[in-house]
């Protein structure tokens, strides 16, 4: 008889909203978007 809890079994998570996910890829992707807009004007700058 095993008595210690099953320390292998995953946490019992909730599925992730659709919402929460939308939110958290508008969170990194605006930036990055940004960010590589900004270096690309940048390189521009140097071949003119």
């Amino acid at each position: 008889m095993d008595t210690q809890p099953n320390s292998a079994r995953p946490a019992e998570t909730q599925p992730s909203s659709t919402a929460s996910l939308v939110l958290a890829w508008l969170f990194v992707g605006v930036p990055l978007l940004w960010g590589v807009s900004q270096t690309f004007i940048k390189a521009l700058a140097l071949f003119q």
